[in-house]
């Protein structure tokens, strides 16, 4: 049995799209299950059981032997959250509990970090593991991520084969639920569906034009892609970059998809609002040399690529993966 935590959110239910087309139905699914839009992700997918979040860690301890691997998807992933009591209860403990289990009884563990733990990038983008502990991310969200991954780092016990992705700015299907954390693709769609343009924010630093930061944005095809390419050819453990490798401008995006829904870019500007001003990331860029010397090499979608990809299949259709 493989499971899949988060399973009815944007990566966890995609994974499970990725596992049913592999072959894979005996899937234990976790998830709160209280969200109905969210829920519209698991329509279609062959699982065997699915069990509350809340009541996992304990199913966990009694049946353990039926498990092959975990991924786990499941996190408060709000990056304009402030409460850490919500951070520490989701993203650390619950994430300790599942990964002194997965020890304990030689689960593969294959988790959900994030590229927020790098910060402003004063270290780089580089998925070492000795700089861990001197990123400085920039929200209580990338904090607790860096946390759990200085933590896990410093385990004596630990799962057989274990990895933590740093998942960059990952787009496509499945994420309508997300709100004010969707994708700037996602959110570029509806406006131009309902207004005819898309309003990008502006630059509030020297160094930057409006609409010129930048991001490494990962389609959520290859980041199923790579997983699965984990948990089937099982590298050394550790912590590994997931983005293209690429840095695009968030004004390539914006055009990218106005072109994708076959019109001519209408883009203007806002300010940041201020609440996320401070801790707004202006460029990342993702070295992937780790997960390339572990040996994947298939190529990542292009911008253009997965764009289209998103907007004609996913998007214009209204559609599910």
């Amino acid at each position: 049995m493989i499971v899949v935590t988060g399973a009815a959110g944007f990566i966890g239910s995609c994974m499970v799209r990725k596992l049913n087309d592999e072959g894979h139905a005996d899937i234990l699914i976790v998830d709160e299950f209280s969200h109905e839009e969210k829920n519209r992700n698991l329509k279609g997918k062959k699982y065997s059981e699915k069990v509350h979040r809340n009541d996992f860690p304990g199913w966990l301890w009694e049946k353990y032997y039926f498990v092959d691997a975990i991924f786990h998807m499941g996190a408060r992933t709000d990056t304009t959250e402030k409460d850490w009591d919500i951070f520490q209860e989701l993203n650390l403990d619950y994430s300790k509990a599942l990964w002194e289990l997965c020890a304990q009884h030689n689960i593969p563990l294959i988790y959900a970090s994030s590229a927020a733990t790098y910060g402003l990038g004063e270290q780089g983008y580089d998925d070492r593991h000795d700089i861990v502990g001197r990123l400085h991310p920039l929200n209580p969200y990338g904090e607790s991520k860096n946390r759990f991954d200085q933590w896990a780092l410093q385990q004596a016990a630990q799962p057989p084969y274990w990895y933590g992705l740093k998942f960059f700015n990952v787009y496509g299907p499945n994420e309508y639920h997300k709100g004010r954390m969707a994708s700037v693709i996602f959110h570029t769609a509806r406006q131009i569906k309902a207004t005819g343009g898309m309003k990008l924010f502006r630059s509030h630093r020297e160094d930057f034009e409006d609409g010129q930061q930048s991001r490494d944005f990962i389609y959520v095809k290859d980041v199923i892609e790579v997983m699965y390419w984990l948990f089937q050819n099982r590298p050394a453990n550790g912590l590994y970059n997931l983005g293209t490798g690429t840095a695009r401008s968030f004004l390539d995006l914006a055009a990218n998809t106005f072109r994708a829904m076959g019109r001519e870019p209408n883009i203007s500007f806002i300010d940041t609002p201020e609440d996320i001003r401070d801790t707004y990331q202006y460029f990342t860029e993702a070295n992937m040399s780790k997960l390339r010397e572990a040996g994947y090499s298939k190529a990542f979608y292009s911008l253009e690529e997965g764009i289209e990809d998103y907007v004609k299949g996913y998007l214009m259709e209204e559609a599910a993966y």
